[in-house]
């Protein structure tokens, strides 16, 4: 298998199965249990697992809210923070071009009443902070933007767009899932005030995600409504029986990538590379839809090839070769991302995503671009 949709989902790293495994054999304890040696070790395990995590992310260890996935995270955050400051405006800021998580919650406070303002992007499916400090009102309350695009890789500048949230007093948010293990991470030293982020996305397994949630100066966390109900499991802010095997997972996830992550992002970068010129040797008309590489995250690279049809090429490609249209969530539909960049219908239906990862190597490109440059080029001379 020449697995190269990693934007979408990665492999669980080998490390990372032999941690969950005792988890979900013989430490089958539930950690919100008290006293018996299994509630303890499994109490013990999440407490591990979170100090990893916050180790990665510097940032301290009770600012890490585990959840199901980064979908779930980013309804929290958007619905929790929402409601909580409803009393002082209802007006949030984010892009035409997030992940559909993002977007259809925003949808769903729309349908509440709220106010939502769509930043669109340049071309590079970047936004601009001008676009930003226009949309900004004495409503506003809320202030959620992707750091890195998963269609495209684009890198928007969080570190000025916390700096402009700060100066107006605003809540901001930024979906991580796409740079944790792409990007060196100091949550410390930026001004953001929650992230989402998802363990499937780092050699981790799928069903378990998180939040960073800042504490303020005192060390207090902000007012934010729980979305789910229950017990009082993580800081009662998120309810349920905690999946101590895939909590375990990400932990341990989170520890592989800090201690190799200069390796790791080495690596992709070479394979992004070689990627790339082979791409240019075999096609005269590829276009690289992801702009501006230097301002980007590695591995993840956009194409688009005129006079194909990317649902018809991917359904007659080896079965043994894996790249996609774009994002999972948009399965049936033409990239909402690409067309917000300004790409018409017959360039979306185009392109391509291919997505590295550190467990990639050079052989696979090679044989990646040969299969797929012999079935387009067999269609399209």
């Amino acid at each position: 298998m020449i697995y190269l949709d990693n934007a979408s989902t990665t492999k669980v790293a080998p490390e990372v199965y032999q941690a969950m495994k005792p988890y979900l054999k013989k430490e089958y304890g539930n950690p919100s249990s008290k006293y018996y040696s299994l509630a303890k070790s499994s109490e013990n395990a999440v407490s591990v697992a979170r100090r990893k995590l916050a180790s990665l992310l510097k940032c301290e260890e009770d600012e890490i809210i585990f959840t199901s996935g980064a979908t779930e995270s980013n309804n929290f955050i958007i619905k929790g923070i929402a409601n909580a400051k409803k009393q002082e405006g209802q007006h949030i800021i984010t892009t035409a071009i997030e992940h559909k998580s993002v977007l259809e919650t925003c949808r769903y406070m729309e349908s509440k009443g709220w106010k939502v303002s769509y930043l669109e992007p340049d071309e590079n499916g970047r936004i601009k902070a001008s676009k930003l400090e226009k949309a900004i009102d004495e409503n506003t309350v809320l202030i959620s933007i992707m750091w890195a695009n998963n269609e495209l890789g684009s890198l928007n500048n969080i570190d000025q767009f916390a700096e402009i949230a700060e100066e107006h007093d605003i809540f901001f948010h930024t979906d991580a899932t796409q740079i944790i293990g792409k990007k060196e991470i100091s949550l410390s030293e930026l001004g953001v005030n929650a992230i989402s982020l998802s363990a499937h996305k780092i050699h981790g397994p799928k069903g378990i995600g998180g939040v960073y949630l800042s504490n303020d100066d005192l060390g207090f966390k902000p007012d934010i409504e729980p979305l789910m109900h229950g017990g009082n499991q993580e800081y009662g802010l998120r309810g349920g029986t905690l999946s101590v095997h895939n909590i375990v997972g990400f932990g341990k996830a989170a520890e592989l990538y800090e201690q190799s992550f200069k390796e790791s992002v080495k690596k992709i970068n070479e394979l992004e590379n070689q990627l790339r010129e082979k791409l240019e040797q075999e096609f005269d008309q590829i276009i690289f839809n992801d702009g501006n590489i230097d301002q980007k995250i590695p591995g993840i690279v956009s194409i688009m090839i005129p006079g194909t049809n990317n649902e018809f090429i991917l359904s007659q490609l080896d079965n043994d070769i894996a790249i996609s249209t774009g994002s999972a969530c948009s399965i049936g539909e033409p990239s909402h991302v690409l067309k917000n960049i300004g790409l018409k219908e017959e360039a979306i239906v185009s392109s391509y995503r291919i997505s590295i990862s550190k467990y990639n190597d050079a052989k696979e490109i090679d044989s990646f671009v040969d299969s797929f440059s012999r079935l387009v080029k067999k269609y399209i001379d």
